[in-house]
Order: structure tokens, then sequence, then C-alpha cells
């Protein structure tokens, strides 16, 4: 018995959902070779600068993974199928890679290096910023004239508070919710990760290669 025919709005589903594969693949392997490259890096600052820059860094992360999760409840699993223009999307296009750049720089401050904390967050958002030209000539193609004109609306990457509205109640899909989060948790790993490095650093197990400001 032949397979029934998908519609357009399941091949539309399928196909956004490897664009979100290949984006979280992307940021995987460029976080992985980043942080692999800092192993061997130290930091110039003083043992009081350092600190405070990490604490900074793991405010960055939470805000992170609090955006990251703002955005999933009005977006979850809708990509695709309608334009969503409340919340969180209603003063950013992106706003999902907006808080991954944060959590990005979050991580970076775990080196105590401001630089690198810049360098994390420039590298992701050059990323995402692929993945998203990408992304809008998949929705142009879908959605048409509504998308066009919320693009033509709304930024893409930095938020304009001043456009915020938003919706009596929103629905959401716990899988995607929690996947998100699973993901967003991800990103605390960097903590425990750097201290180990560190911890690693003085007992001169791990050689320091080059220093970071």
């Amino acid at each position: 018995m032949a397979a029934a025919a998908r519609s357009p709005s399941e091949k539309s589903f399928d196909e956004m959902g490897r664009y979100q594969r290949h984006r979280r693949i992307l940021l995987a392997l460029l976080i992985g070779a980043f942080c692999t490259l800092l192993v061997f890096g130290g930091s110039l600052h003083d043992e009081l600068a350092h600190e405070r820059i990490e604490a900074h860094g793991i405010v960055l992360i939470l805000v992170g993974i609090g955006g990251r999760l703002w955005s999933i409840l009005y977006i979850g699993g809708r990509k695709s199928a309608e334009v969503v223009a409340t919340g969180p999307y209603s003063v950013m296009r992106n706003p999902l890679y907006f808080f991954s750049t944060i959590a990005a720089a979050g991580i970076g401050t775990q080196t105590g290096s401001v630089i690198v904390a810049m360098a994390s967050a420039a590298l992701c958002a050059a990323a995402f910023y692929v993945v998203t030209l990408r992304e809008e000539r998949h929705l142009i193609t879908v959605l048409g004239a509504p998308y066009k004109d919320y693009i033509a609306r709304v930024p893409r990457f930095f938020p304009n508070p001043r456009l915020f509205r938003d919706q009596a109640e929103v629905t959401f899909t716990p899988r995607i919710f929690n996947h998100t989060l699973i993901d967003g948790l991800a990103f605390l790993i960097s903590i425990p990760f750097f201290e180990l490095v560190e911890s690693g650093q003085e007992a001169g197990v791990i050689p320091v290669l080059f220093w970071l400001y």
C-alpha cells in the first residue's frame, strides 16, 4: 500500500527541522573548537578581576538560557507554519540566536578574558547570521507576504524594545521546551570545564601557550 502523500506544510516543517539540526551541530562544533583552543590559554588579569569576569559571565549564561526558554514558548514548532510576532519575536526576528550569542559570551568569560568573551559572541553571531539568511529565504517562500511584512517591521538580530507586544496566552509543546532546556543547560558545562582547566594549569599538567587579556 502506497504511503500517503505528505502535505506542503509537513515538508516545510521537515525542512526547517533540518535547518535547526544543522544549526545545533554548527554551534556545537564552533564552541567545541573554541574551547579546545582556550584550554592552552591563560588570563592576564589578577585573581580578583578574573573572578569578577567569571561571575558576570555566569549571569550572561543564565540570561541566555532564560531568554532561549522564553523564546521557545512562543515559537515552539511553528516557525515554518505561521508568522510569530509577539513576545520576544515582536522586538527581533531571531531571539533564540540572540540569547544563544549572549550565552556564548558568558562561556567566553569563564576563561577570565574579556577579549575571549567578545570573540565568542562575535563568532557565534557570525555563524547565526549565515544560518538566518538561509532560513529567511526558506520562510519567504513558505509564508510569503506576511513574512515579508514582518521582515520590514522587525530587526533581524538586535532587539527594538519599542516594538514589544504580547498576547493573553501562549501554547507550547513540552517536548520542544524540554529539548531547549537541555540544550541551554549545556552552556553551564563551561563553568566546571574551565575551572578544571585552571586547576590543571596551576598544577602544571596543562601548559599555557598564550596569554589573554
